[in-house]
């Protein structure tokens, strides 16, 4: 009973602290059309955690038992996805994969299934990561460090939801529709812009200075090692109110309504910080209809997308040499400035 067992995530809810990562991950699985997120801050402040953990919170998905692309019942037949025609529905946990920073193209995107092509002459496909974290998360650690060609590669994946795979005589097509999470030191190097314009919203996580806080996370993490199923226990009265408030807002998404005025507040604000292109706006309005829904409203409000406004655009900033701020004091400025106007 003392040790824990080996792979259980620690609970979402008992999280202490990093309200704006864990909002951030939270709207991201309510609507993952707001894009992948990234958490940029210190080592040991809980980011890998966070992902396993909210992929446990949410609810169990609908799967055809055998499938290596974690295909959904409802979904069309995945050529080459070998399964039994009437293959039975299976619950499985929402995927968390990591994407390690030395991994091989072929890992990652799949190759030829070699041992079959020896054994039996057999030309077959071996899935790779994009596969298995297909309707679920990918998460890259120090995504920073990624080598290019892993970089240009996920472009085009988050960007059409197809992993394409075109080599030793195979052609193969599949789904590969994921939450990009990527966490790293900004100290260590930067991201390539096209790869960080594809994050839908950025956060910074920080060590707690707050000597009650750093107790508290020490004495939690504590109990879990100590007696995972107790603590588990303590919490899940927490963890199921967190899930049915992401379940329900999943359904009342689709019914939040987005006002002119909302719509104004957003463009304003962009165009006061002078984003390139439209992302930022269309991001912020997806992202703000998301926290609207988790929290119940019928609308997007003011109050939705103020707190979200660092998160959605403090990574799509162009650099002032004029202004050496940083980029979430620039945004609280301008919206302060924005939101202060009738």
């Amino acid at each position: 009973m003392g040790a824990p067992i080996v792979g259980q995530p620690f609970p979402f809810s008992a999280i202490v602290g990093q309200e704006e990562m864990k909002r951030a991950m939270i709207i991201a699985a309510i609507d993952p059309s707001v894009g992948g997120v990234l958490i940029l801050g210190d080592r040991g402040t809980g980011k890998s955690t966070a992902v396993r953990s909210l992929a446990a919170l949410l609810p169990k998905i609908p799967v055809v038992a055998g499938s290596r692309y974690n295909a959904s019942p409802d979904a069309p037949p995945i050529p080459g996805d070998e399964v039994v025609a009437k293959a039975k529905t299976v619950m499985v946990t929402v995927p968390v994969v990591d994407l390690p920073l030395g991994a091989t193209e072929d890992r990652v995107v799949g190759a030829l299934d070699l041992e079959r092509a020896l054994a039996r002459g057999e030309k077959a496909f071996e899935p790779g990561l994009l596969a298995r974290a297909n309707r679920g998360f990918l998460y890259i650690d120090e995504v920073n460090l990624l080598e290019d060609h892993l970089v240009d590669l996920l472009i085009d994946v988050a960007a059409s939801g197809e992993n394409v795979v075109e080599r030793e005589g195979l052609s193969i097509r599949h789904p590969a529709r994921f939450v990009l999470i990527g966490s790293g030191n900004p100290e260590e190097g930067e991201l390539r812009p096209q790869l960080l314009d594809r994050f839908g919203l950025s956060v910074e996580v920080r060590t707690p200075t707050l000597l009650e806080e750093r107790i508290e996370v020490v004495k939690r993490r504590d109990q879990f090692e100590n007696d995972s199923d107790a603590f588990t226990a303590k919490w899940k009265s927490a963890q199921d109110k967190t899930r049915r408030h992401i379940v329900a807002a999943r359904e009342r998404l689709p019914n939040v309504q987005v006002t002119d005025a909302a719509l104004r507040r957003a463009a304003s604000l962009c165009m006061k910080l002078g984003t390139d292109g439209l992302r930022g706006e269309l991001t912020l309005i997806r992202a703000a209809r998301a926290l609207a829904a988790f929290n119940g409203a019928n609308s997007v409000g003011d109050e939705h997308l103020q707190p979200l406004a660092a998160s959605v655009l403090r990574h799509r900033l162009r650099r002032d040499p004029l202004d050496d701020s940083g980029s979430t004091a620039r945004v609280q400025r301008a919206v302060d400035e924005i939101f202060a106007a009738v």
